[in-house]
């Protein structure tokens, strides 16, 4: 089945129309992906998302794989173009995007 980024767009965009007024000009922003299977390629998604910039986290625990990005400026169009190219890479390794927030420095 084909991802739907325009519906993911939609809502990253609604999301952020929520809380805009009181968003950081700048913040690190992490991106969460759980795996779709129990074999998942952990290692091989992080070194990909690594190389395009993303710093990862993965989370054994809650199995979550996060992608940390920034500090950068914060607004709608940024959050969406880092969430659109992390959500890409992640979607090869069999990873599915779980939602974004913002972490302030």
């Amino acid at each position: 089945m084909r991802h739907d980024y325009k519906s993911q767009q939609a809502e990253t965009f609604e999301s952020f129309e929520a809380f805009s007024a009181d968003a950081p000009a700048e913040a690190v922003i992490t991106y969460q992906f759980y795996p779709e299977d129990v074999d998942a390629n952990w290692d091989g998604v992080q070194k990909a998302l690594q190389a395009k910039g993303f710093r990862t986290n993965r989370d054994d625990e809650d199995e979550l794989l996060d992608a940390l990005v920034g500090p950068v400026k914060i607004d709608a169009e940024t959050i969406w173009k880092f969430e659109k190219l992390a959500t890409e890479i992640a979607l090869e390794f069999n990873f599915t995007p779980d939602g974004w927030g913002l972490l302030e420095e």
